[in-house]
């Protein structure tokens, strides 16, 4: 409804009614008194809803408006432009980006979710090491730089459980792990704890959007398999697909992906930040 400037002036006079001189003050109540619904009527314009603001609008301009292959192209033009961490470097990052909120001298572990002093880190039975969600074999990048190195999907585990986890693909069940309540495994497949599993999906998501055969590395691929071995390909993605929507991402998600970001790498998760956005694609 258009305000039209008598109404925006009426306002005017009435917020300023206690200061405005006794002369207008009857002027007012003479228009009152010529139309008697005069003082019923709201003549301020209602406050527009507070419109969402998005703070990496610009980061993301490619992208906006695009759905399906389109907008999985469109995000890897943007996040495959990042800096590169050496593999030695990313025992130093993981102590930061996966630092405990609670305990500054402590890490979080993922599957596990215990709290560790960040310099146990190693290969020791009980030490923490660089878990590769995206399994390394997968495309066999081991730990080159690009894919062997990416924080995004890198992050710190027991190293019993990192051994449990090996290469296997995500998917539902088999008997419970050691050291990670919540977690579960069988001969083919691995299966985190709740609090994690929205994490583990969009990770994978992510690399399946950074990694689209450039870089000198294979074409990552989400497939709807287990036993994926050596090929470029993780699943299962309509179970990843599930996690994500149970398991939304939360504030260590967010800090950690802004850390990344700021300090280390200089692209983004995607998916963190827009989650709509895996249902557009996939």
């Amino acid at each position: 409804m258009r305000i039209s400037r008598s109404a925006t002036w009426a306002s005017a006079l009435a917020a300023a009614s206690l200061l405005l001189i006794p002369a207008t003050a009857s002027a007012v109540q003479d228009r009152t008194a010529a139309d008697p619904h005069a003082g019923l009527r709201d003549t301020t314009a209602a406050a527009p809803a507070a419109a969402a603001v998005d703070p990496y609008a610009d980061y993301y301009a490619p992208a906006a408006g695009k759905t399906g292959a389109a907008l999985k192209s469109a995000l890897h033009g943007i996040i495959k432009n990042q800096s590169k961490v050496s593999y030695d470097g990313v025992w130093n990052a993981l102590k930061v980006t996966d630092q405990d909120p609670a305990n500054s001298n402590n890490v979080i572990l993922l599957y596990s979710g215990r709290s560790q002093s960040k310099s146990t880190n190693g290969g020791g039975a009980n030490d923490w090491n660089r878990e590769h969600v995206w399994a390394k074999s997968h495309g066999d990048f081991g730990t080159a730089t690009g894919p062997g190195t990416d924080l995004h999907h890198l992050r710190p585990e027991d190293v019993t459980v990192n051994s449990t986890r090996g290469n296997k693909d995500f998917d539902k069940g088999g008997s419970p792990v050691s050291e990670a309540t919540g977690s579960f495994t069988d001969g083919d497949s691995f299966e985190p704890r709740d609090a994690v599993k929205g994490d583990v999906a969009r990770m994978l998501l992510y690399m399946a959007v950074r990694y689209e055969g450039g870089d000198g590395f294979a074409n990552l691929e989400m497939n709807d398999k287990v036993n994926n071995g050596s090929a470029p390909a993780m699943g299962r993605i309509s179970l990843l697909k599930q996690w994500h929507q149970q398991d939304p991402p939360d504030a260590f998600e967010q800090r950690r992906n802004q850390v990344i970001f700021d300090s280390y790498q200089h692209n983004r998760n995607p998916f963190i930040d827009h989650p709509e956005w895996v249902s557009a694609i996939w």
